[in-house]
């Protein structure tokens, strides 16, 4: 696969307005990393009904209640994964979450049975899989960011380390991405599957590598300890990422084939839709949220 220069242009002149954003979301505090990561939840529910519809016409005959009330409960998921930090005169969003999720869990279905011409049991099969593979992903990614808060649930408005395993995750995955296209640009010849024909096998690995590689001797650096238990933590969560990563890229990209289209949406040019810049990160956190649990905190 030849390095394309005018592509390359055009990924990197919109990817630093990406970053932009995606730093300022995930650094501010966490009140712009739960704005940030609300507004990539409903732009990806969006894209995924629409490719749902795609594959199956008749998803895309369900009642607008169906359509957005799933949404919302999928926020409330999110909401649901939020701590004492995140609270509005008093009241938590951890408790409006569980609390709307309920109604939404028995509203739902009873909706959907006085008012859908037909009663689609798949249709609603589709949509828990959009609540496990989109809602709770972005729940994960909220509950990692309450680790590291001050007093593991209470932070300052804009000072506390709970970004670190949300921009150590986020980082792993644009670095890998980065480099498994520049290598596979350059010497890639092997396909690495059917389902995404232009990654190549060493593209795919060579990305893995200076991923791992890159996280690894950025800590060494920074913390100035040299090899420590927090930089092996680092290190197992950057290859976590990168792998499952790679995972997370080639399930969307089924979803694409299947549905016929070569993005899942426009939201930047050279880059797709919500789906296409972050089905890596949707995968991936659900791995390194388990690690960090398991292992770290």
């Amino acid at each position: 696969m030849a390095l394309n220069i005018s592509t390359l242009k055009t990924r990197a002149l919109t990817s630093l307005f990406f970053v932009i954003i995606m730093l300022g979301g995930l650094l501010w505090n966490h009140w712009s990393f739960f704005i940030l990561f609300s507004v990539i939840h409903f732009g990806c529910w969006r894209e995924y009904q629409r490719l749902i519809g795609k594959i199956d016409p008749a998803y895309s005959q369900i009642t607008p209640f169906h359509k957005y009330g799933v949404m919302i409960a999928g926020w409330c998921i999110m909401l649901a994964f939020t701590n004492r930090a995140w609270s509005i005169g008093g009241m938590r969003l951890h408790e409006i979450g569980w609390w709307a999720g309920l109604i939404f869990a028995f509203v739902l279905p009873v909706i959907e049975l006085l008012f859908a011409r037909k009663l689609e049991l798949k249709n609603i099969g589709y949509s828990l899989l959009g609540l496990l593979y989109i809602s709770l992903s972005w729940g994960l990614m909220v509950d990692l960011r309450t680790y590291g808060m001050s007093f593991k649930g209470e932070s300052s408005l804009f000072f506390d380390f709970g970004w670190q395993y949300p921009l150590l995750t986020v980082a792993a995955i644009w670095i890998n991405d980065t480099m498994a296209y520049l290598v596979g640009s350059v010497i890639g010849k092997t396909p690495f599957s059917k389902i995404s024909p232009k990654k190549t096998w060493e593209g795919t690995i060579g990305g893995m590598i200076m991923c791992v590689l890159t996280i690894f001797i950025f800590h060494i650096i920074t913390i100035g300890d040299g090899v420590n238990l927090l930089v092996i933590h680092y290190t197992i969560m950057a290859a976590i990422a990168a792998v499952t990563g790679t995972a997370g890229d080639l399930l969307e990209s089924w979803l694409k084939r299947r549905a016929g289209v070569k993005d899942s949406g426009q939201l930047m040019p050279g880059h797709g839709g919500f789906l296409d810049r972050f089905d890596s990160l949707l995968i991936a956190v659900v791995f390194v949220w388990a690690y960090v649990v398991l292992f770290v905190e």
